[in-house]
């Protein structure tokens, strides 16, 4: 009978605990959730540190860098009078969203104020439309000599980057030092809810499968482009943005990272630039699907989500040894930066500005292949981080040069290995 008492007791305790730990884990409030990634526990990894490069030495890596871009004589950045400041694609001859919210990105990262604030109110002063039925959106590239848009349309990732840096900015800085940077992040999602299609303008989401689209009008709403998917910054809308659609944005997340898995699901971990909502290759007419300049992003936007939220880490680990194994059979120092799928080159080769087509070893896919070293690491080799480590901004063999997009992705991975790439929480 004592037996049978004392075995009752342990079942109620066990019951107890069982029950007490499933209410704990089971809140919708972060603070009381177990740490999921670098987001919750704010701690970022050093992977150059880790590497064996010297504090000073990367610290050095990184202001040279931000210097080459942003300040050096073959910058990409201008300032306009007093107050105004803008990123440009100097081979294509433009000023792309892609640029300028690149730009406010990095500014709000490294705590450079007075550079986010001038592109921030250069890009609304001549990109984004202030009425008609595109209101709050941006048109995607603009003519810095004629000082007129070339498209009125939008290339949804501009949006989607605008948003999170303006978020960030609020975060860090306030909105009462001249801008207020919420208000401006939430003048763009309440533009994006008003768009339902009426006159061709909708949602930088498909709101059916809720995914970013390619462009939000016309025949862009129905398919995407891989590189668009950021699942990270779904999550720090769901959080900051606060304008009723937090449910939609963490939806939205879970969905990228599920597409991810079905657009990287070839051996060599490849993507197509563009493709449908299953993730399957999407061709147009101008070019053939295959691995280009879009693709190198997805890389380190995978890398990010990692690190951030490591919500997905089982197929993200297999993911980074995919395409880890296959750019190394291509040769560390010698890997492409197009390919067909199956890792043979393509017939179709994009051309990168005015420049002849040509295949290269392009400095914007060692970048973003070496982030996926936050994932995984092979023997701790560092062999992806070291090849960027020794790789230089600088023109190729062939002459051609890029400071823009090879740079920009040079500077965020470097931000991303160095852990200065961050979640920018309120009060931080």
């Amino acid at each position: 009978m004592k037996k049978l008492h004392l075995n009752l007791i342990l079942f109620v305790l066990m019951f107890l605990v069982i029950t007490t730990s499933g209410c704990v884990t089971s809140t919708n409030n972060k603070k009381d959730q177990p740490a999921k990634g670098a987001y919750y526990s704010n701690q970022y990894p050093n992977l150059l540190l880790e590497a064996g490069y010297k504090q000073e030495e990367i610290d050095s890596k990184l202001e040279k860098a931000y210097y080459d871009l942003f300040e050096g004589p073959d910058k990409i950045y201008f300032e306009v009078g007093d107050s105004l400041g803008y990123v440009s694609d100097i081979k294509n001859h433009d000023v792309r969203t892609e640029g300028v919210s690149y730009g406010m990105m990095i500014a709000v990262q490294l705590n450079k104020k007075d550079v986010f604030d001038r592109i921030w109110r250069w890009s609304k002063q001549y990109l984004q439309h202030q009425d008609g039925p595109r209101e709050g959106y941006f048109g995607w590239s603009f003519d810095p000599v004629a000082m007129k848009l070339n498209s009125q349309g939008s290339a949804s990732d501009g949006e989607l980057y605008f948003v999170t840096s303006l978020l960030f900015a609020s975060n860090r800085w306030g909105n009462d030092t001249g801008i207020n940077y919420h208000a401006e992040a939430k003048r763009i999602l309440d533009a994006m809810w008003s768009k339902d299609g009426s006159n061709d303008v909708y949602h930088i989401i498909n709101v059916e499968h809720k995914q970013i689209n390619f462009v939000p009008s016309g025949g862009g709403y129905e398919w995407t482009d891989p590189s668009y998917h950021v699942p990270a910054f779904y999550e720090v809308w769901a959080d900051y943005a606060k304008d009723g659609h937090e449910q939609f944005y963490r939806d939205c997340a879970d969905t990228a990272r599920v597409f991810l898995h079905r657009a990287c699901k070839s051996a060599t971990g490849l993507n197509a630039d563009f493709t449908l909502f299953n993730g399957e290759p999407h061709s147009r007419a101008w070019m053939p699907a295959a691995f280009r300049y879009d693709s190198w992003r997805v890389p380190m936007n995978i890398s990010m989500d990692y690190i951030w939220f490591g919500k997905d880490k089982e197929w993200q680990s297999d993911y980074a040894q995919r395409i880890q194994n296959f750019l190394r059979s291509e040769g560390i120092d010698t890997f492409l930066d197009q390919y067909n799928l199956d890792g043979t080159t393509p017939d179709f080769i994009l051309q990168a500005g005015d420049f002849k087509k040509t295949l290269r070893h392009s400095l914007g896919l060692v970048a973003t292949s070496a982030s996926t070293e936050l994932i995984y690491n092979n023997e701790d080799k560092f062999d992806f981080v070291n090849a960027l480590w020794n790789a230089k901004l600088e023109p190729y063999e062939d002459g051609y040069f890029d400071p823009y997009y090879d740079g920009l992705l040079y500077l965020f991975s470097l931000m991303h290995l160095s852990g200065k790439y961050q979640a920018i929480h309120a009060n931080t």
